[in-house]
């Protein structure tokens, strides 16, 4: 059951925006969280998924991604939800490429 609002929104509609409020305050790893829910319950949010694509696609380095399952959970996220976010896919694959690990 997920509560639906008069305005035709649900639970999920509000989590999402705010997610999107305050993505420049969230790490990889809460952004992984949050995109790794969202696609556990089949619920694929266009602007959340582009938001925090976007927020990856803009930090620094992807060193913030502490752990491999952090890259796994992000991107297996985006497959199951059916999102293409190009700019991401090409950050993580340089990443991947000129780091030859994802393991430090």
């Amino acid at each position: 059951y997920v509560p639906e609002f008069d305005d035709g929104s649900d639970l999920f509609d509000h989590i999402a925006m705010n997610a999107v409020d305050v993505k420049a305050e969230l790490n990889a790893q809460e952004i992984s969280n949050v995109l790794w829910a969202f696609a556990t319950v089949n619920k694929s949010h266009a602007v959340l998924f582009e938001a925090m694509g976007d927020q990856i696609v803009a930090f620094e380095h992807l060193g913030d991604f502490k752990h491999p399952q952090d890259f796994s959970n992000t991107l297996w996220a985006y497959a199951k939800a059916g999102v293409n976010h190009p700019k991401l896919f090409q950050k993580v694959a340089n990443y991947i490429v000129e780091s030859k690990s994802l393991d430090r």
